[in-house]
């Protein structure tokens, strides 16, 4: 298995070299899916291939609220808004140096977790995400990472399977409201999601 994953890889790195060879126009690629769903491997394999990967900020203001001794941070009025900030930021700050870029999650999964937990949609939130939509800032396709079953707990992840399911549900409806098409990357060997991804973003639009 460790043979073919390497493979996989290998294919992944050569189709990041081509794409960055081409003449500078970025595709930033959203890669979503309900907590557990195999997403932050995905991402790392990808980044070894050679990619740029920006990292999610929901994961990351809720592990700093953490650290300062916030049991609950999505009880926070700012949460929803601490998210977007930090998403707006990782994105400018890379908004050129790559021709292919994979984010993980975007403003749209913000919007979903807001709707998800019943509060209201910002100012913050909607006017970032008029931006996304003048700027055409994201591919109007992004993969949208299947569930695996199950939900392993985290600190960052405190939430049941059965509430993931809706979540997910919650997250799709998001963006197909938005207009976004959702590439589905079904429950399978790591190495097979990659590959897939990979291989779309290699061919010509």
């Amino acid at each position: 298995m460790r043979v073919f994953i390497q493979r996989a890889f290998l294919r992944a790195t050569q189709d990041s070299v081509s794409l960055m060879r081409s003449n500078m126009n970025p595709k930033r690629y959203i890669l979503t899916g309900t907590p557990g769903c195999g997403k932050t491997s995905i991402l790392r394999a990808l980044e070894v291939a050679g990619f740029l990967v920006v990292e999610e900020a929901a994961t990351d203001i809720i592990a700093l609220r953490h650290a300062q001794g916030i049991a609950e941070p999505h009880t926070n009025p700012a949460f929803i808004d601490d998210i977007v900030n930090l998403q707006i930021q990782r994105q400018m700050r890379v908004s050129d140096l790559a021709e292919v870029q994979f984010f993980d999650r975007s403003p749209l999964c913000t919007y979903a977790l807001a709707v998800f937990l019943g509060v209201p949609i910002s100012i913050t939130l909607a006017n970032e995400i008029e931006r996304m939509k003048k700027q055409q800032i994201y591919r109007k396709q992004l993969f949208f990472i299947e569930n695996l079953g199950f939900c392993e707990p985290s600190a960052a992840r405190r939430i049941s399977f059965e509430d993931s399911l809706r979540f997910e549900k919650v997250h799709e409806e998001t963006y197909r409201s938005f207009g976004y098409e959702c590439i589905r990357v079904a429950p399978q060997e790591l190495s097979a999601r990659v590959e897939q991804i990979t291989h779309y973003v290699a061919a010509p639009d």
